[in-house]
Order: structure tokens, then sequence, then C-alpha cells
């Protein structure tokens, strides 16, 4: 994952330079209000870019329009086929009231948006009159012939039962782990085929706990978990290799590290040569 604190120009290098090195599928961007927009960051990432996956994680529903937000998905779909994954979610709370994007039910507006998103995509004409969305004879002129997948990135029973229900995958946030893992993929409770995605901080050397307090301390504020039960991939290289492993072996499919600390592709290249 390109995380959001880096200057968002150093994006091209770091694009560059995962796309060269053995052991990487994918690259994650983030939209977190106040950073950086995901469509735009995907696009750059995409273009500078052969063959990694382009992850979006995550997307806000209440900040993107659903028509709009198919359409930059189905351009994205066509210009670089089968190389694009977008996550859908709640967004923040506190972010969305932030914003003015608040609404009284993010639940169905996650249900409509992923589904009239889904529609314009496999190339339907939708209309909607949902709680949240109302589409009224909406189509893509330009539909990919391979949809990319959606993904709800979402925490709550219902809000993973629903992931469960009508998204190709599940994204869980950073700080989640083997923990927790059964009682995710119980409200899942789907078929096998259903990706699910694990963000998790990544940091090597001796001081990455230091490195990684203030990141892990709001996280776990987020999680409304202890700090120290926080799963991270961190100490020697060959630690976060076996954390990692931990985490494909509890049911993760993709593992997405979000390297910390002024030079994040060495942490990178430390893991990978452990894996």
């Amino acid at each position: 994952m390109f995380d959001r604190g880096l200057p968002p120009e150093r994006l091209v290098p770091f694009a560059r330079e995962l796309d060269a090195a053995d052991g990487v599928s994918d690259l994650w961007v983030v939209e977190d209000l106040g950073w950086t927009g995901a469509i735009s960051s995907a696009a750059t990432a995409l273009a500078m870019t052969s063959r990694l996956r382009v992850g979006i994680g995550i997307t806000p529903a209440p900040l993107r329009n659903p028509a709009l937000l198919a359409m930059e998905l189905g351009n994205l779909a066509r210009l670089h086929p089968g190389r694009l994954a977008a996550g859908i979610g709640h967004g923040v709370p506190a972010w969305m009231r932030q914003a003015g994007a608040a609404v009284s039910s993010p639940l169905s507006l996650l249900e409509e948006t992923i589904t009239s998103v889904q529609g314009l995509l496999r190339g339907e004409t939708v209309t909607m009159r949902g709680r949240h969305v109302r589409l009224d004879g909406v189509s893509l002129v330009h539909p990919p012939a391979e949809p990319p997948p959606l993904l709800a990135g979402v925490v709550g029973p219902r809000s993973l039962a629903l992931s469960g229900r009508l998204a190709q995958g599940t994204i869980i946030p950073e700080g989640l782990g083997p923990r927790q893992l059964p009682s995710i993929l119980g409200h899942i409770d789907t078929p096998d085929g259903h990706e699910l995605v694990a963000f998790v901080h990544l940091c090597l050397g001796d001081d990455a706990r230091e490195v990684m307090r203030s990141a892990v301390e709001d996280q776990a504020g987020f999680l409304g978990l202890p700090p120290d039960e926080l799963v991270t991939a961190s100490g020697s290289p060959a630690e976060a290799a076996a954390q990692v492993r931990e985490l494909w072996k509890a049911g993760v499919s993709t593992v997405v590290v979000r390297p910390l600390g002024a030079d994040p592709l060495s942490h990178v290249r430390g893991l990978l040569a452990a894996l």
C-alpha cells in the first residue's frame, strides 16, 4: 500500500519499483478525507505499471455518486483490463459528517451503491429508487468487457454479511488478525471465491514499535481494541514474514502491507526477502 502520509509525487517511483519486484502482486491506494483521491491515484499507478493489480482501499460511498463511480471504474477497467480492484465502504463517520455527506443509514447506502455500480459495470440500464440512491435509467456507454471486482471495506457484523451477499470480496482494516478472523469469516458466510483482503502495518527494525506507535494507537481507537492486541508485521524480517504467513493460514486471501517510516520500500524489500 502507498501510505496516505507520503507526498503524492512519490507514488510514481514507488509503483515502478514494486512493478519490477518479484513476489508483489498488488499495489493499493487509499482515499481518506483530506489526503488524496483514490481514482486519480489508481489511474496513476495503473499507468506507471504493467502487471500489478491496483486496488482502491477504500472509496467512501457517501462521497461518491454511484453513477460517477461506475463511470470512473469502468473507464479504468477498459484502459487496464483485469488490473483493477475497487473497495467501497461506509466512510469514517466523523469524516462524513465533516464533509456534509453523512447519511441516516450507512448500511442501506452501501448496499444500494454496490448493487447499482455492479449493474452499471455489467452494462445494464439501472433504475433505483432506494433510501439514498436515486437513478433513473442510467447506463454506461462504454461498459468494460471485464468488470472489476468490487470489495466491501467493512468491519461490523451486518456489513460483513452484506459483503458476503453482494461483493466479490471483503477488505478488513489494519490490526485485525487470526483472533478475529473466525468471526469475520462466519459473518461473511460465503462459498469459496470471495476474496478476503487484510491490511496490515509493516515496519522492520529494532525501533519498529516506536515508529508504529502513533499509527497503532490511532487504529486501536478506531477498532476499540487495546493497542497491544493489534496485529502488525513488525520486528525482524523473519518475524514480519511469520506474521504475514499467519494471516494467510487463518484464511486471508491477499495480505496488503502498509509500510511505515521514512523509507517504506526498504521494509517491503526486507519482508520479500524473508517470505
